[in-house]
This record gives structure tokens, sequence and C-alpha cells, in this order.
């Protein structure tokens, strides 16, 4: 049955990319707070450890939510690793490494988040008439600034 939700295909095609794009990064952040919460070491253990958990927690709910978001107009989540690394652009570090570092390299990749949402916002409205995903995008962004001052907090 043909999709037609007041959006072209060519347009709804661009934003599942881009929401795939997001999606493999909030793969890539989700490990990486995991893992983190696995490796923590040092006097702080116990409350890094639950921070980690509560973000990597509330990381697999936006990564459900994006999959479906995808879905709901009309394409496939991509959730292979093998695309999943092919389509992040977030890294990740060689070996664990200290608490200091661990908050900052969770903080910049929220940052770097943060900032690609704002202008997805932008281009799901304006640029793909899509004031559904733009909305959802924009859910998103809340969720990760409120993550990033969390873990911000911590360094002052």
């Amino acid at each position: 049955m043909k999709i037609n939700i007041g959006i072209s295909d060519k347009n709804r095609q661009a934003v599942a990319l881009e929401l795939n794009k997001l999606l493999a990064d909030e793969h890539v952040l989700y490990n990486k707070t995991r893992n983190y919460h696995w490796s923590v070491e040092g006097p702080s253990f116990m409350e890094f450890h639950k921070l980690y958990e509560a973000q990597y927690t509330d990381l697999a709910e936006t990564i459900d939510q994006i999959a479906e978001r995808i879905r709901t107009i009309g394409h496939f989540a991509e959730g292979r690793l093998k695309e999943i690394i092919q389509l992040a652009t977030l890294d990740e570090p060689e070996a664990p490494v200290d608490q200091k570092s661990q908050i900052a390299n969770l903080s910049s990749d929220h940052e770097t988040l943060i900032q690609r949402l704002r202008k997805m916002i932008t281009q799901f409205d304006e640029e793909f008439k899509d004031a559904g995903s733009a909305d959802f995008v924009t859910g998103l962004l809340k969720q990760h600034e409120k993550m990033a001052w969390m873990l911000r907090s911590y360094t002052r």
C-alpha cells in the first residue's frame, strides 16, 4: 500500500536517511555509556555507575523511538552492526579511561548530537516539509541537552 501522509517519497527517504545516521550515533553513545558504566573506577564509583546506568537506559529508549519514527514514515531502521559502523560519526576510545575523561568524552558526544539535532529540526521542517519529524527531533534535542547538563555538572 502506498504511503500518503503529505510528505513526498523523496523527502521521506531523506528524513529516514538522516534519522538512520542519528540512530547509528545513538547506538555508539549508548554502547560507550554502557562500557563506562562497566569500567568506571575511583572514589565516586557508585555515583558514576548509577549516572551512567540512568543515561544508557534513557538512550536505549531513544534508540527505540528513533527506529519507530523511521518505520512511521515508511522506511526501515538500520540495526545491523555493519550499517551502524558505516553510518556513525561518533567514535569510541580504544581503552577504558579515567572518570574525568569519561565525562568529557560523553559531554562532547552529547554536544555534537545537540548541534546536529538543531540543524535537523530546521532541515526536516523547511527543506523536507516534515513537521512531525522536526517535532520528534526537538524532543530528542531536549533529552540530550539535559544529559549534557548533568554530565557537565560533574566538572564544576
